[in-house]
């Protein structure tokens, strides 16, 4: 049960394909709008490489805060319309692929959550410089990530490997 005033959930987004600073920023004014949210802060936009294969295209990455009454997988099932309405296809078995947008949970308040359909905190969210540098910018330094510890400390064993800030608005 979300409290009445809501938790901080921390969001990733991620796009290659089809202008990906367009993609973010449209997907930025597409959560904003969702029912029981309000964005709370968001992470300048910065370009890296590829998971996975290399034959594709730099991502654009950022990190969005919001303020949400919406329950963990209300909040998944919205994100995922959100990819959906901006040309999202999923194809099974694809991990690490082009995309138009990828919006993934996170953090959602200090909950751990691993469902079928979503896992909480991310998986993955220690190792990735895309997901913790831009988080840096706007959570707070001693912030608990549920099983890996403090973002201070995640960052001090995640090398930059060629993450670039390209847009700050």
């Amino acid at each position: 049960m979300v409290s009445s005033e809501g938790v901080i959930a921390y969001l990733g987004l991620g796009s290659n394909l089809d202008d990906p600073l367009r993609q973010l920023r449209n997907a930025r004014a597409a959560v904003a709008a969702l029912p029981q949210t309000r964005e709370f802060a968001c992470s300048r936009y910065y370009r890296s490489a590829p998971m996975g294969p290399a034959d594709q295209p730099d991502y654009v990455n950022a990190v969005l805060a919001v303020q949400t009454t919406l329950e963990p997988e209300a909040l998944l099932c919205a994100l995922q319309a959100i990819e959906a309405a901006q040309g999202r296809v999923r194809k099974a078995g694809e991990r690490w692929g082009a995309r138009t947008l990828d919006l993934d949970i996170l953090l959602y308040g200090d909950r751990v959550i691993c469902t079928d359909r979503l896992t909480v905190p991310h998986v993955g969210i220690a190792q990735r410089e895309f997901v913790l540098y831009p988080l840096a910018e706007i959570a707070p330094a001693d912030l608990d990530i549920p099983g890996y510890g403090r973002l201070a400390d995640l960052l001090d064993g995640c090398p930059l490997r060629g993450l670039a800030v390209i847009a700050d608005d």
